[in-house]
C-alpha cells in the first residue's frame, strides 16, 4: 500500500495536476506504447489504478470484452471496484456468467446498479414495453441514471469500448474526456479486434456468456437483443430495426 500511494504521489507530481473532467485541458497526459502483447491496455491500466487509486470504477458489462479487462484488472488491483448495470432485463445467462466471474475473482469488489423502478413499476407509469415506443427514455431510466449516480464524485472510469466495434467508436482513444458524466473515460482495449478478444478468453481460459456461441456478439436487455446473421455488423442486433446504436452511455449529453 505504500508503495501504491507513492506511486500515485509520484505521477500526480510529474503530471502537475491530477487528471479530470475539470483539468482536461491543463493536466498533461501520458503516451501509451501499443507495441506489446496487449497493445497497451495493461499499461493504460496501471497508470490509470496508480493515478486514480480508489476513484476509478470499471463499469462491466460482462460481454466478451468485459473478460478480457476483468482479467488484466485483476493482475493489477485484485479487489477492484467494478459495477454492473441491472436493469432487470438481462439474459439468464449474463447472470451466469457473473457468478463464474465471482468464483474466480473472489476479491472484486462487485456491485449491482438498480434502478429506482422495478419493470413493473416503470410499466405502470410509462406504459407496457416502454422500450417498444421509447428505448432511447427506457435505457435512461434503466442504465444511465444509475450510472450517474454511481460515478457522482468520481474522477474517472473504465470501459471496454473498441474502435473496431462501430463507426461511432472509431476515434475513440485511451483517455477521453467524458462530456455525459463530467468524468474522464478510460478505455484500454482500443486497439484490439475481435479476434484477439476471443485469442484471449481461450488462451486464458475465461469465463465468457454462452450466448456468445449463439449468434451474440453484443448482449444487453433480452427485449432489446437479437442474433446477428452472417454478413451484418457486430451491433446490428441492438435495438434492431429501431436506427438506434448506442444506449446512450457513450454519447454526449
Amino acid at each position: 500500500m505504500v508503495r501504491a500511494v507513492f506511486t500515485w504521489k509520484k505521477e500526480v507530481a510529474r503530471l502537475g495536476v491530477q487528471l479530470t473532467y475539470e483539468h482536461w485541458e491543463t493536466a498533461k497526459k501520458p503516451v501509451f506504447s501499443i507495441d506489446n502483447g496487449t497493445k497497451g491496455a495493461l499499461e493504460v491500466l496501471r497508470w490509470a489504478y496508480d493515478h486514480y487509486r480508489d476513484d476509478l470504477v470499471y463499469a462491466c458489462s460482462f460481454g466478451a470484452e468485459s473478460m478480457v479487462l476483468i482479467d488484466l484488472i485483476a493482475r493489477i488491483r485484485p479487489d477492484a471496484r467494478l459495477v454492473f448495470l441491472d436493469t432487470g432485463l438481462h439474459f439468464r445467462e449474463t447472470y451466469q456468467v457473473i457468478d463464474e466471474v465471482r468464483n474466480r475473482y473472489p476479491e472484486l469488489r462487485m456491485e449491482f446498479l438498480r434502478p429506482e423502478q422495478t419493470v413493473e413499476e416503470q410499466a405502470r407509469e410509462y406504459g407496457f414495453r416502454l422500450w417498444e415506443r421509447e428505448a432511447d427514455e427506457c435505457c435512461r431510466f434503466r442504465k444511465i441514471v444509475p450510472l450517474e449516480r454511481a460515478l457522482k464524485g468520481r474522477a474517472a472510469w473504465i470501459s471496454g469500448l473498441r474502435r473496431e466495434q462501430s463507426p461511432t467508436r472509431r476515434s475513440t482513444q485511451f483517455l477521453n474526456k467524458d462530456e455525459r458524466f463530467r468524468s474522464v473515460k478510460i478505455c484500454p482495449l482500443i486497439h484490439w479486434s475481435w479476434d484477439e478478444v476471443w485469442e484471449t478468453i481461450r488462451s486464458r481460459s475465461l469465463p465468457y456468456n454462452p450466448l456468445h456461441d449463439r449468434g451474440y456478439p453484443s448482449i444487453g436487455c433480452v427485449p432489446c437483443t437479437r442474433p446477428v446473421a452472417e454478413g451484418e455488423d457486430m451491433r446490428a442486433g441492438r435495438w434492431a430495426g429501431t436506427g438506434k446504436t448506442e444506449c446512450g452511455l457513450h454519447t454526449s449529453r
